[in-house]
């Protein structure tokens, strides 16, 4: 079973990226904001955790806009760099939303059946098999109802959730795929809080959301394909949206899709993943990379989640303790890197 890697990057330096952006970006203040773009000067540690961790992975399909980083090695046979115009319709470049990226993962030149795709905020902490992310051909995954909530700090993702949730059900009838697949909705093996979820959710008729892990998404080119076929008018009609906007779906989409017709290995996958916020007290974190994942009384983290979310002053500071702590264990270029 070949698999691949899929990260997407941006250049926020890159003056020609920039005259783009503010063509586009008027009146878009939650697309548009700061910390959707900001860079962390984290990309080579992605790379050699990728490499040392998963060594397996048969091709790493870097998108970017345009350039790359200044420090990378193209010629790299396991490296695959893809431009937005290599998979993205005209229709939807310039682009400078994530989501709109994601729909169109399928149509990346030679991406295996089996990907995982990361956001370039996510890190192989540890050591992982091809097991870990895909069992007999099948992603290992979760299958967890959870209402979605109305969070006035953040809405657009309550949107996101929402809009996903909204095509699901034009698909997929809640009560008879519950009981088609009840013993993946109710795993033993799943953490406890999803199971009463589920529980609790037998008593509404319909979809109120979809718990997906924020962490390295195990995905099926297939699915994509099939939910283009049921979903393409629907899903082009979104290409307008340059940024991110309430109207948007994303991977979460596809993900879900495979799991609701059965098609994954259930797992509880928020057993080695781990979500964190950049903040000013970043001493946890930094003691957690330096040990490489490791933690007391509790399972290694595989999988780290370091999300931006902004409202850091001191991003200078923070990026130095960052890149210090990762030097602890991955201070050696990797095959990427020019020599």
């Amino acid at each position: 079973m070949d698999i691949d890697f899929v990260v997407p990057w941006v250049d926020p330096e890159d003056p020609e990226w920039q005259d783009e952006k503010r063509k586009y970006a008027a009146g878009n203040p939650y697309g548009d904001s700061e910390e959707r773009f900001r860079d962390w000067n984290l990309m080579r540690y992605w790379f050699r955790c990728a490499l040392k961790n998963a060594p397996w992975v048969r091709k790493i399909h870097f998108i970017v806009w345009k350039n790359v980083p200044d420090w990378l090695d193209t010629s790299d046979p396991k490296l695959s760099v893809v431009k937005h115009e290599d998979f993205l319709p005209e229709e939807a470049r310039p682009c400078f939303n994530s989501s709109l990226l994601e729909r169109y993962l399928h149509l990346i030149p030679d991406l295996s059946e089996h990907f995982v795709y990361f956001n370039d905020d996510l890190f192989l902490l540890g050591p992982v098999s091809k097991d870990y992310f895909f069992k007999n051909g099948l992603p290992e995954d979760m299958l967890a109802l959870q209402p979605v909530v109305a969070n006035p700090s953040n809405p657009g993702m309550s949107h996101l959730f929402l809009n996903n949730s909204l095509v699901l059900a034009r698909h997929f009838d809640k009560k008879s795929t519950m009981r088609a697949h009840r013993d993946k909705f109710f795993h033993f093996g799943y953490p406890l809080i999803y199971f009463g979820y589920n529980l609790l959710e037998l008593f509404f008729p319909k979809f109120t959301g979809l718990y997906s892990v924020h962490s390295a998404a195990p995905l099926l080119k297939s699915v994509f394909e099939k939910v283009w076929e049921e979903e393409g008018e629907y899903l082009r009609s979104l290409d307008k949206n340059r940024f991110r906007e309430d109207t948007d779906v994303n991977q979460y989409l596809f993900r879900e899709w495979g799991k609701l017709e059965g098609r994954f290995v259930p797992s509880n996958v928020t057993r080695h993943a781990y979500y964190t916020e950049i903040s000013e007290d970043d001493e946890a974190l930094v003691r957690l990379i330096k040990n490489g994942g490791k933690r007391v009384l509790r399972p290694d983290v595989k999988c780290l989640c370091i999300n931006d979310c902004g409202g850091v002053r001191d991003k200078e500071r923070i990026c130095k303790d960052l890149t210090d702590a990762f030097d602890t264990l991955y201070g050696t270029p990797c095959s990427f890197e020019l020599k």
